[in-house]
């Protein structure tokens, strides 16, 4: 890219982080200390904000930079990621919201502990959380150093790790200083940003194929060199059983996942109510359905005007396609209009990534501090002392998930994601429900539901082929995949709730029908919630 390119996106991302920087620099002049206002910024946001809030977290890297690659790749089967991120909204909705608002207190352990022994419950739980936030933060990794390769003209692997190094080094100053509250704001206005960056190219696109919806489509399945087949199930998960398999798996993944991300269920305890909390999913789900919507005309369009082999001559797992159609709707790569388009959209995704990897973090430090170290901490002074725990955390998690995201740099953002996803829905989600509503639960059939889910999700990634044995995967030079599926979600998060249940089964333990009552008096009408 040209000097210009660079220069403009630069200043214009170092608006975003001085902005940033500043509502930090704000917020811990402000603040108390307290763990509450660290963890959850003190209750006090607005549904409506912290609606935009939510669709800041959720809409990440994947979203802006990952779905309209694989859909400029894959067609259809790009798509299917669309379907999967906002279908799972409903699960959200209908089971989790507002129970997880007044059952819990700052993180998903807190509805589960609430009446099991805390602590076996506490650590399994944290240890969970902590493990899905780091996946989900090298996917946000990877899209900032594929950013930045194209914005420097891929000037080799030195500037995508100084990249990530610098996102990183951000993230732990968002979370340290500023904790929750400055977190939820730096999401709002990236939310507002993201939202506004692509509603302008959405309707370029629509403009340059004069609102004709059909046009695009069959003009990028002409692009493809795919023909109709670009339109049609199959391009990337079609084929034989072990694709189609493995379909099933990433939707599995991707409706029932969210439920179970820790940055998302930590969201929840920054509004007052739990009617609050049904009243953010139900702002969120707009803004989220919005925004997707408009992903599948920019992975079409990208398709149609790049073209797939530009996409993927760029950045082989196509993260890069979004930016580059802005620099083709503007003009082209030597004028004006492609210059400052590409900037702005360079900048937003840039700004997708601190904001997303701030709230993460936030949430993972928070599992630290609060579940597996206050598990070994005697109680008196661990308020205070979890905060500043949970500061140290996110230096540590901020080092291992830039470690990370420089080894996973070749993969697709949106991919990556899918594993997240798929780690969540195997070990958080079937805990979650457990406990919600099954008045038989034990001690061990939690403890079991996690590590039930947990290790053979993280098991089966290391034996499939993003591992190892293929041209494309982490190690291609060696071979030790035993399982064929990408996505592990169709065996692990059946074993996460099968594990629950013979851990249920078999233990000795008798449930405290008193307790279960109270969590389930509190999780329906808020007596007693924090």
């Amino acid at each position: 890219m040209s000097g210009n390119h660079q220069t403009l996106a630069l200043l214009l991302f170092s608006v975003f982080v001085a902005v940033t920087l500043a509502i930090t620099t704000w917020v811990s002049r402000r603040r108390h200390g307290s763990a509450e206002e660290f963890y959850a910024g003190g209750r006090l946001f607005s549904p409506m904000e912290n609606g935009f809030a939510i669709a800041g977290d959720y809409a990440s890297a994947a979203s802006f930079l990952g779905v309209p690659g694989l859909i400029a790749l894959f067609g259809y089967d790009g798509v299917l990621y669309v379907v999967g991120f906002l279908v799972a909204w409903l699960v959200v909705l209908f089971l989790v919201a507002e129970l997880v608002r007044n059952c819990g207190r700052f993180t998903l352990a807190d509805v589960v502990a609430s009446r099991m022994s805390e602590r076996p419950v506490r650590i399994a739980a944290g240890t969970s959380s902590v493990t899905v936030s780091v996946l989900y933060l090298v996917a946000q990794m990877v899209g900032a150093g594929s950013l930045v390769a194209l914005l420097l003209g891929r000037t080799g692997g030195a500037a995508q790790a100084w990249t990530v190094i610098g996102v990183g080094a951000l993230m732990v100053i968002y979370v340290s200083l500023g904790g929750m509250r400055a977190t939820t704001w730096i999401q709002i206005v990236k939310a507002v940003l993201l939202l506004g960056g692509t509603v302008v190219l959405t309707v370029q696109v629509m403009v340059r194929f004069h609102g004709d919806l059909d046009r695009l489509l069959l003009t990028a399945a002409e692009r493809s060199g795919r023909g109709d087949a670009f339109l049609a199930p199959g391009l990337k998960y079609g084929g034989d059983w072990t694709a189609r398999l493995d379909f099933i798996s990433l939707g599995l993944a991707l409706v029932l996942g969210t439920a179970g991300l820790p940055h998302i269920l930590s969201r929840f305890y920054t509004v007052p109510t739990a009617r609050a909390a049904r009243r953010s999913v139900i702002w969120s789900i707009g803004l989220i359905g919005g925004f997707y919507l408009m992903t599948i005309v920019l992975g079409f369009g990208a398709a149609a005007i790049v073209g797939p082999q530009a996409v993927r001559g760029a950045n082989a797992a196509g993260n890069t396609a979004v930016p580059l159609l802005a620099l083709d709707l503007g003009g082209g790569a030597d004028s004006t209009g492609g210059t400052v388009l590409f900037a702005v959209v360079a900048a937003v995704a840039f700004a997708t990534i601190l904001a997303v990897v701030a709230g993460i973090t936030l949430a993972s430090s928070a599992s630290v501090a609060h579940d597996l170290y206050a598990s070994l901490r005697r109680r008196g002074t661990r308020q205070r002392s979890e905060v500043a725990v949970a500061r140290v955390a996110a230096v540590g998690i901020g080092a291992v998930a830039i470690a990370l995201g420089l080894l996973a740099r070749d993969l697709n953002v949106a991919f990556l994601v899918g594993l997240a996803f798929a780690v969540a829905a195997s070990a958080n989600l079937p805990v979650l429900l457990y406990s919600l509503f099954w008045r038989g639960f034990t001690t061990r059939g939690a403890v079991w539901a996690v590590y039930g889910g947990l290790v053979p999700a993280l098991g089966l990634v290391v034996l499939s082929p993003v591992v190892s044995g293929s041209p494309d995967s982490l190690f291609p030079g060696v071979d030790f995949q035993y399982f064929p599926l990408q996505n592990p979600g169709i065996v692990s998060v059946p074993l996460g709730f099968l594990a629950g249940w013979l851990g249920t089964v078999t233990s000795a333990e008798l449930p405290d029908e008193a307790k279960h009552a109270e969590t389930e008096v509190r999780s329906l009408t808020g007596a007693g919630a924090a």
